[in-house]
């Protein structure tokens, strides 16, 4: 299967800003006006390059950002896309003031590496209030998102748009092997010949009810009569200091495929003694370095985006998708808020999300399944504190809980943190 018959980009057509000239980029770079980059927002640029961002060519003009603040939508060619989270590099208000449209800048990483060259073409104050409002719908600022806008750029006035060209992003030593452009990622998906291919967005090593919303999901296409694959596709950019860390969650996913665990005691089996194969020949790990807005319903359509510009035709989309709730515990969104934001878009947006709700062990079945099934039974329940308490004692998670490699990996893990 070619890449024709993929699904098409966010706008039609696939950014690539990346240059294919690294050391003329650098010499051109020599001299210039620098804008150093937090490593969240480092991140963002190599995503705008690489085409995960398409149609954004870099940082979003002041019209722009402002129009997905009011609208939640941005305008290319001709047409209303779908777009929940406005785009731009801060910077200070003494940068700004020496900053004008017309300019060349070279963005640096935090060591002072140049990894990109900008075309200034807007510079204008950021209205932090206005943002958090658009974004996370509340105007209340005690939560992780607003604390990265707040406390992470206390000292970012402004923001700068424009146009953008990148040098190619470092592979990381212990996971770089599955981060791949969309470019990349869309080969992969037309040498699998799949028609249907669903991702699943998480940040935290997966619990097998996490693990049974992409078998759900990849199911959900099967039964459909779809000759469908399922993606675990984790972000791996910035997170909150207490997420579990990229390379360890990597190593976990990488061994509950490797294992066979993957789906094991959870499948449908009737359905797959009908499409024949095993559920591996239809699972793929490939990660998404990009950072994480905890955004919840906002944050759930940018996932989506992401997605679609990957080639993939679904994202599922669970409970609590992207959430993080206030300091004091409240809850900023609903369940399934961003399940039903998907209903209501106010722009374009290819991709579909399959809508899964809660799912735990019960015993009457000896496996997971969705909740709304057993409304009358208590599932298995541990909550995370009694997950983490007993991972930091070095001890495996209940199997019907945590797969036993992922409770292995992450055990040894907080015994070393714990160690050190």
């Amino acid at each position: 299967m070619s890449q024709a018959g993929l699904i098409a980009p966010h706008g039609g057509t696939l950014v690539n800003r990346t240059t294919d000239d690294p050391a003329g980029l650098k010499a051109k770079a020599q001299g210039l006006p620098t804008v150093a980059l937090s490593a969240a927002d480092l991140s963002t640029v190599y995503r705008m390059a690489d085409g995960t961002l398409s149609p954004l060519t870099g940082p979003m003009n002041q019209d722009v950002y402002e129009r997905v603040l009011d609208t939640h939508t941005i305008e290319h060619n001709g047409k209303k896309l779908a777009w929940s989270i406005p785009l731009a590099f801060p910077v200070t208000g003494e940068q700004a003031g020496s900053l004008k449209a017309g300019q060349t800048v070279a963005l640096t990483d935090p060591s002072g590496e140049v990894v990109a060259l900008l075309d200034v073409q807007s510079v204008f104050e950021w209205d932090k209030p206005r943002y958090i409002k658009s974004v996370y719908g509340t105007d209340r600022t005690d939560h992780p998102g607003a604390d990265m806008v707040l406390k992470n750029d206390a000292d970012k006035s402004h923001l700068i748009g424009g146009e953008l060209t990148a040098l190619p992003q470092p592979k990381n030593p212990h996971f770089g092997q599955y981060v791949k452009t969309p470019n990349e990622v869309r080969e992969i998906l037309a040498g699998k010949g799949w028609d249907a291919a669903v991702a699943f967005q998480t940040r935290n090593p997966l619990h097998r009810a996490h693990e049974y919303a992409l078998l759900y999901g990849l199911e959900e296409l099967l039964r459909q009569g779809k000759n469908a694959g399922a993606v675990l596709n984790p972000l791996v950019g910035e997170t909150k200091g207490d997420d579990v860390s990229a390379e360890i969650r990597m190593q976990t996913y990488e061994t509950l495929i490797a294992s066979g665990e993957f789906g094991e005691g959870d499948k449908d089996a009737d359905l797959w003694a009908k499409v024949g194969g095993s559920i591996l020949d239809r699972v793929l790990l490939l990660g998404l370095d990009i950072k994480m807005f905890y955004g919840g319903p906002s944050e759930a359509v940018m996932h989506a985006i992401y997605r679609q510009n990957m080639g993939y035709t679904h994202l599922i989309i669970g409970r609590k998708h992207a959430d993080a709730p206030f300091h004091d515990g409240d809850a900023i969104w609903g369940d399934f808020d961003a399940q039903e934001i998907f209903e209501n878009l106010p722009g374009e947006l290819s991709i579909q999300p399959v809508k899964v709700g809660f799912a735990a062990y019960y015993e009457s079945m000896g496996r997971v399944d969705l909740m709304e099934n057993h409304k009358d039974e208590k599932p298995v329940f541990i909550s995370g504190k009694q997950v983490r308490a007993t991972l930091q004692k070095g001890e495996k998670v209940d199997e019907r809980i945590m797969r036993p490699s992922t409770s292995e990996i992450l055990a040894a893990a907080m015994k070393q943190t714990a160690d050190a």
